[in-house]
């Protein structure tokens, strides 16, 4: 979110030219830059079709932003998982070592505390790789949820201020065919 973007949009006056915010946004490459550029691209047309062509923009910038985020949504998917394998591993050699072990009550007990071991080193793996990845996705989704907020406010305002005054289709004086009568 550029703040020299940001504040020429809030600067600007209703139905005032865009052009000092047409060059900054030239050979800016934020989001906010590429979104702007489109919405004064389209100006010439219809507030309508400005506002389709913006949203569009925005949902493929939107996906941009997003792109990293799967792949510490997987992460906190998978780690618990690799885990929980890693414990009912641990705990699936306690009760093999039980069945096998006959006599001998020190190598049982050891044998199951290796075991046990094995279950909870493999869950508390899993669960330390989870919990932080799970503080950075719920961070980023969040950071990247209210950039797209206020690019959103950023816009809708801008393309306020530049169809400020005009006249829209509906708003014109209608054009009724003489009839004779």
């Amino acid at each position: 979110m550029p703040l020299v973007i940001e504040s020429e949009i809030e600067r600007m006056t209703p139905g005032e030219s865009p052009e000092r915010l047409s060059r900054l946004v030239y050979h800016d490459p934020s989001s906010l830059a590429r979104i702007t550029r489109v919405a004064l691209q389209h100006l010439r047309g219809p507030r309508s079709e400005n506002v389709e062509v913006v949203q569009t923009r925005a949902r493929h910038e939107m996906v941009r932003l997003e792109r990293g985020l799967i792949i510490l949504e997987i992460i906190v998917g998978i780690a618990p998982l690799l885990g929980l394998i890693g414990a009912v591993s641990g705990l699936v050699h306690v009760f093999s070592h039980l069945g096998l072990s006959s006599g001998g009550g020190g190598s049982d007990t050891r044998q199951i505390a290796l075991g046990i071991a094995e279950a909870l080193n493999a869950t508390v793996f899993g669960l330390s790789i989870a919990v932080p990845t799970l503080v950075g996705f719920t961070y980023f989704s969040r950071k990247v949820e209210v950039m797209s907020v206020e690019m959103e406010t950023l816009v809708v305002e801008l393309i306020n201020k530049c169809y400020y005054g005009r006249a829209t289709r509906d708003q014109r004086t209608p054009q009724f065919p003489t009839s004779v009568a």
